[in-house]
């Protein structure tokens, strides 16, 4: 029975506030609306923030978690005057330092050496400025990309030095907007290399007898199973996506050969002609993938790999990228950016939570002669504070309600119109309710106890 009771006084308290409130609605709706646009601003801003972080995560993830990249870099060299030729600067890694870290560290599982070389690839009239790469069979599985259509070339195309080549999805869309290239050529300088598959963008980062050896020893390490997907719906992908901006970048249009058809059509001596002068480049290699067997052996492995190349490169013509320890800062980034979101959001809920509370001390002062009448009638300073924090927690918790319902909608509208990608979290609608009602009932008690705390007879005589 005093359960009822207790139910039933609650409900008639309830009811007094939605009563109280829609006496002034204009006005109520105007306070709540500081607490809709923070809790929507507060959701919509993680949403932002999780969704930036996710794709940065993502891409270094495809650069394999257990792998150390290792990428020559030229040295810094006094430029000669213009007209005299330069000799060719030789640096970076080489086929003898992928031999000696294959050799001397146990831990290695696997390695992917690659040349780059940037060229002009043709299709009949269309023309990209490529970014030429000449790699091995078992690249694919390496940086965890997806064949989208056809095949990766074999072990035996790598070492018959075949004229084939896999395009990136960007690739073929400026290449071969009409249809699928599988079967069709491209000329690179030259030389008219066989299209055999279509392979997912990467996101932004004569054979001689010495390259032979290494092949044939790595062929052992092939981790590629070949996957198929419809061409047909990628480009159709693409086509829509040709007018967003979702990346500020400039894309690679990537072709990739084998390695041994790299060195045997390029050489390993590059040359760049300006006017007047040229530059001749000799590296070897410009990118080596080390993948290690376990992932917490990456790091140590790092150094190892650092300590083998300063022994035997005169100066430090290489550096090293650990995908390991980007995806941790990127996590602790992605830690400081909701922080730091969260905490400009909030503000905005705290200049809410400030107009509920100046509101209702106007309301307090209005109602004063109602709160001296039913103190007169047996009301305890309890339930007029009740009364007056059901009121605020009506308002913040309407708000939240609201908020959620907008915050919701708003990171959509960004990655309709942006193409910004936004993730909405369970948590963060969770929270920032939750901070929406707290904000209610803090910044309702001091009205409340003002309320509770006035002298019922000085309240009945207020005009």
């Amino acid at each position: 029975m005093l359960n009822l009771v207790s139910i039933y006084r609650w409900i008639r308290v309830i009811k007094m506030g939605f009563k109280s409130l829609w006496l002034h609605r204009l006005r109520s709706l105007l306070t709540v609306l500081g607490i809709v646009f923070g809790v929507a601003s507060v959701i919509a801003m993680l949403a932002v923030g999780e969704g930036a972080s996710q794709v940065a995560q993502e891409q270094i993830r495809k650069l394999g978690s257990k792998n150390i990249i290792v990428r020559s870099v030229k040295p810094s060299l006094e430029q000669k005057a213009t007209g005299q030729r330069s000799r060719a600067i030789e640096y970076g890694i080489t086929w003898e330092d992928a031999t000696r870290i294959r050799s001397t560290i146990p831990d290695v599982e696997v390695l992917v050496p690659n040349r780059i070389i940037r060229d002009v690839v043709w299709n009949t009239q269309w023309q990209i400025d490529g970014q030429i790469v000449g790699t091995v069979s078992w690249y694919p599985e390496m940086r965890q990309l997806q064949i989208i259509e056809g095949r990766y070339f074999n072990e035996s195309e790598v070492l018959s030095v075949k004229n084939v080549c896999i395009l990136s999805l960007n690739t073929i869309a400026r290449l071969f907007p009409n249809g699928s290239p599988i079967g069709r050529s491209v000329r690179i300088g030259s030389d008219y290399y066989k299209v055999v598959g279509i392979i997912e963008d990467e996101g932004g980062v004569g054979t001689s007898t010495q390259t032979q050896s290494f092949l044939t020893q790595s062929a052992g390490n092939n981790l590629r199973e070949e996957k198929r997907g419809s061409i047909q719906s990628i480009q159709e992908g693409m086509g829509r996506g040709d007018n967003r901006k979702a990346t500020m970048t400039t894309p690679n249009y990537r072709v990739y050969i084998p390695i041994t058809s790299a060195q045997k059509r390029f050489g390993e001596t590059l040359v760049r002609r300006t006017t007047g002068t040229f530059e001749a480049e000799k590296v070897e290699l410009h990118e080596l993938i080390v993948m290690v067997n376990k992932e917490d052996r990456v790091e140590e492995v790092a150094k190892v790999v650092d300590n083998i190349l300063q022994k035997y490169h005169k100066q430090r013509d290489y550096e090293l990228t650990i995908p390991l320890e980007l995806l941790r800062q990127a996590e602790r980034t992605k830690q400081i950016f909701n922080l730091v979101l969260g905490t400009i959001a909030g503000i905005s809920l705290l200049v809410g939570g400030i107009g509920i509370m100046n509101i209702m001390l106007a309301t307090v002062t209005e109602r004063t002669r109602e709160i001296g009448i039913r103190r007169a009638l047996g009301a305890r300073k309890r339930d007029i504070v009740i009364q007056f924090l059901v009121e605020t927690i009506i308002m913040s918790g309407t708000g939240g309600l609201m908020g959620i319902g907008l915050g919701l909608f708003v990171p959509y509208l960004i990655t309709y119109f942006a193409s910004m990608p936004t993730i909405i979290r369970l948590w963060s609608p969770v929270i920032a309710f939750g901070i929406s009602a707290g904000i209610g009932i803090i910044f309702g008690i001091y009205p409340a106890l003002r309320a509770a705390n006035m002298d019922p007879v000085e309240a009945l005589r207020h005009e």
